[in-house]
């Protein structure tokens, strides 16, 4: 008998059940994976929060490292006894082991372990999105990174500097603030004590940066507004502040014929071909030592209610991982 954390309503931590499941052979088109280790992510919060609903019962979870334990009809893309990682879905991830579908795992290159793997799936693929596809950041742009010491804020901000970016974070302490620095930012702003679009209008004289990747939502969504260049693009990607609220878009003109998105990562993997497109820029920045993988905080998967308290209390810098 396995074990799986399992949600049956929505809340807080303490709806996150560990239970004991069944796991059957996988279906045609899956495998089956033991896990080795688990990431953990804000969107796991909102999922049990049911900011992004859920049929409930459900697993939570979306993404983790493992071995390929078994293999369904029809399957291809790997083979019993691979090393594998995947992200983004479907949900379920907090499991000592699950069925998934084949076409949602990429195979680890050597030098990548387990817990390095599970840490990195899912804010390195989302930071390869938004810094290759979103918006492609080149060599000699201006760049704010929100929740700089953050998961995917170390591994963009470590990314966008190998890349010849001018790079920005933000942050919410002195300590959050050394951290980014030691990964990549040039500039680093404390948004509890400063006022950030200011800043950022200082620091690159006044013109405002190319781009904003930002993770935190709702707090800082005008000031993002206010720290662009003209034509620029803000990338709201996550809401760990809350959702941002309804506005005109008359006011993307008046600041400068801005540019709004919000991308998620299951559209720009929806194709296995993007998909193993980024994995291999992921595989390829963390090989190179380019990127390095921070995991910060590590807990049992049984204790995830624990986790989830001190990510959402922003206890946590860099990745958390959680260990079956």
């Amino acid at each position: 008998m396995s074990h799986a954390i399992r949600i049956h309503q929505t809340g807080g931590p303490e709806v996150l059940s560990w239970e004991e499941v069944v796991v059957p052979p996988p279906a045609t088109g899956e495998a089956t994976v033991r896990h080795a280790a688990v990431g953990l992510n804000f969107i796991d919060t909102y999922h049990r929060t049911g900011l992004y609903p859920l049929p409930l019962p459900s697993g939570i979870g979306l993404e983790g490292a493992g071995v390929v334990e078994a293999v369904g009809e029809g399957v291809t893309e790997v083979t019993v006894g691979d090393r594998v990682a995947y992200a983004g879905g479907p949900v379920g991830a907090y499991a000592e082991a699950r069925n998934i579908p084949a076409h949602r795992l990429l195979r680890l290159p050597e030098g990548i372990g387990f817990n390095t793997a599970a840490a990195m799936m899912l804010q390195g693929l989302t930071a390869a999105y938004l810094l290759r596809r979103t918006y492609r950041v080149q060599a000699g742009d201006a760049v704010l990174i929100h929740a700089a010491a953050g998961g995917v804020g170390l591994i963009a901000c470590q990314w966008a500097k190998a890349l010849g970016a001018t790079v920005i974070g933000t942050v919410g302490s002195a300590a959050k603030g050394e951290l980014a620095k030691a990964h990549g930012c040039d500039h680093v702003i404390n948004y509890s004590t400063e006022n950030f679009p200011q800043r950022v209008r200082e620091i690159t004289g006044g013109e405002g940066v190319a781009v904003v990747y930002d993770g935190v939502g709702k707090d800082v969504f005008m000031g993002s507004l206010d720290s662009l260049r003209p034509l620029g693009m803000l990338v709201t990607y996550g809401n760990a502040s809350g959702p941002v609220p309804p506005f005109d878009p008359l006011l993307l003109a008046q600041k400068g014929s801005l540019f709004v998105t919000r991308p998620t990562l299951m559209h720009y993997t929806a194709k296995r071909a993007d998909l193993e497109a980024l994995g291999g820029e992921l595989f390829a920045m963390v090989g190179s030592g380019k990127v390095r993988i921070e995991i910060n905080q590590t807990y049992p998967l049984a204790a995830a209610a624990q986790a989830h308290r001190d990510l959402e209390a922003r206890r946590t810098t860099g990745s958390t991982i959680l260990l079956p």
